[in-house]
């Protein structure tokens, strides 16, 4: 059976003493104990997050992380600086670190591997654009995503890995997909693990869904048999809305 997984991404928001002000509000969330609960927040609140999430069952993850471990990548953070905060999760691949900073698929592959290296559990985002959602290519897009994510990753560690599909479209945009749709690309997503890997390891590997995940859509999405928790936005800045998810 796998363990329901809940990941706020605060993105580019809250400065320090907001953010440790938000999760005072939130940390007794998790004490629903069947749900994994994840706070990625900006890399300046790390540290001041670790210390308020210290003895509750809320874990802590970065948003972004570079492959090597040091050198001269002016502004990056390397996986060595983020394990010894002790965070727990990493977002690899966003959308908007795609569109917006060059991220690619190899790159995307390199950061997953170094997470695992690290004992960092990478949540690894795929999805399509609404271009090729009306082209009828969404099951490719994310097929190769997949693929060249995971590519060279042990079939042990990729248990590790939780995979977040986004579908670009919906994203910060108010629309969602169907939890129907939803749970149709998430089961097609597993079937590409179980092609890979094998039936076993594709039934114990996590697959989220994000994409304008708020309270009052949560239950529908959660309801379906493959989609094992969300990658929430928006919601997930103000206490109420991303309590309410937790306890969908």
């Amino acid at each position: 059976m796998r363990t329901p997984i809940i990941a706020g991404n605060w993105k580019m928001n809250k400065t320090i003493s907001e953010g440790v002000e938000l999760v005072n509000k939130i940390k007794d969330v998790a004490a629903k104990t069947d749900v994994e609960v994840v706070v990625c927040v900006p890399f300046v609140s790390l540290d001041a997050i670790k210390k308020e999430l210290e003895g509750t069952e809320v874990k802590l993850g970065a948003q972004n992380m570079h492959w090597e471990e040091s050198g001269a990548f002016t502004g990056e953070i390397s996986p060595l600086m983020l394990k010894e905060i002790g965070i727990d999760y990493v977002v690899i691949g966003h959308s908007e670190r795609r569109q917006y900073f060059n991220e690619t698929d190899e790159t995307v592959n390199k950061k997953i591997k170094a997470a695992i290296a690290h004992g960092i559990n990478p949540i690894v985002c795929v999805g399509e654009t609404l271009e090729q959602r009306e082209n009828g290519e969404e099951k490719e897009v994310v097929n190769e995503q997949v693929l060249k994510a995971l590519e060279d990753v042990e079939a042990e560690d990729v248990k590790k890995v939780v995979i977040a599909y986004e579908p670009i479209w919906a994203i910060g945009t108010g629309k969602t997909a169907s939890s129907e749709d939803a749970n149709e690309m998430i089961e097609y997503i597993r079937s590409t693990i179980e092609g890979k890997y094998g039936v076993d390891i594709s039934e114990e590997v996590r697959i989220q869904y994000g994409g304008s995940v708020k309270p009052k859509n949560v239950t529908d999405i959660m309801n379906q048999p493959d989609i094992d928790g969300a990658l929430v936005g928006g919601a997930s800045l103000k206490a109420e809305d991303f309590t309410d998810i937790v306890n969908f």
